[in-house]
């Protein structure tokens, strides 16, 4: 792994102490071949003269004149990557200081032309912390279906997320994030890739990233809105199966709706995932409990069997 340069991409706006957080666990660590490129995604002098704080010549910061958005702020990042490899990170996230070595180890004896490689996490929340994700995907198993189709009643099941990838930069050039989009940026880059040859998911098999949950921080990739997600959806729906389509409506959608008290959005949302999808009991199930299951009362119950069945990390099949 000497002399392979891994790029660090932080997409940031107006959180300075949590960007200055995140690059410090990016220069913290043990793999030393790394840049670290900020992208300030619009005017945002308090985390520009933060950043400015860092005394490491490795730091790029890039300051958008204006807004471009998580998708293009990414991208921008990758253009400006001197990296064969490219790593992400969410500035209100934080990395433990073996995630790139051990990560780099993986991909680097990979035989995939190229490897897309995640890990475990820990999932910090006000209630407490757990690790994810609960499963990893089944040999065969389509990956829309792992990211979107529960098998039981654990959240982030099936999970990917940018925080925890990192990949080539030729597969960043080949397949960038979707420009404007303003939700689901990730989530529709995965969905993507999985069409293109040679790409493999990767998994190293133990925590290495902390993800910061449910703190009611606004998010760089805007509020919810359950129409737009529905439309990102039908938008995307030549390219999953009809078991995600339908898990996706009952895992996400519902819950969004729910959040906002849009009960005109009850059936027609459950008949999209029946008519359109292939609806299981278990989604069903899920969906109604969105409803009717008051949320706090949701994330206590969650809490609780995670407590009675944690998370057993193993190797992919």
């Amino acid at each position: 792994m000497s002399n392979t340069l891994v790029s660090v991409v932080i997409p940031t706006r107006n959180r300075p102490e949590l960007v200055l957080r995140a690059v410090r666990s990016a220069f913290n660590q043990t793999y030393r071949d790394i840049e670290v490129i900020v992208v300030i995604d619009g005017p945002d002098s308090a985390s520009h003269e933060t950043l400015r704080t860092i005394p490491d010549a490795r730091l790029k910061i890039i300051a958008l004149k204006q807004s471009v958005g998580g998708s293009d702020a990414r991208n921008i990042g990758v253009e400006n990557a001197n990296g064969d490899w490219v790593a992400f990170l969410d500035d209100d996230d934080e990395w433990l200081t073996t995630k790139i070595v051990k990560q780099m180890d993986l991909a680097l004896h990979s035989n995939s032309l190229f490897p897309v490689v995640t890990c475990y996490f820990i999932g910090r929340t006000p209630l407490g912390d757990f690790i994810g994700p609960r499963r990893t995907p089944d040999p065969e198993e389509p990956l829309c279906e792992y990211l979107f189709s529960r098998r039981g009643f654990f959240p982030r099941e099936g999970q990917l997320q940018t925080t925890l990838i990192l990949t080539s930069r030729e597969l960043m050039r080949r397949v960038p994030f979707t420009s404007g989009l303003q939700r689901h940026q990730d989530t529709d880059w995965y969905l993507r890739i999985a069409a293109v040859a040679g790409v493999e998911i990767k998994f190293v098999c133990e925590p290495l990233s902390i993800w910061y949950l449910e703190d009611n921080r606004p998010k760089v990739s805007g509020a919810s809105d359950w129409r737009y997600s529905l439309e990102w959806l039908r938008g995307v729906r030549s390219i999953i199966t009809a078991r995600a389509y339908a898990g996706f409506i009952a895992t996400q959608l519902a819950p969004e709706a729910s959040r906002q008290g849009d009960w005109a959005a009850f059936f027609p949302l459950l008949r999209e995932a029946v008519a359109e999808g292939r609806a299981l009991p278990i989604d069903l199930i899920l969906y109604l409990g969105t409803w009717f299951i008051p949320l706090s009362l949701r994330r206590n119950l969650r809490l609780a069997l995670q407590r009675v069945w944690p998370v057993r990390i193993e190797a992919p099949l």
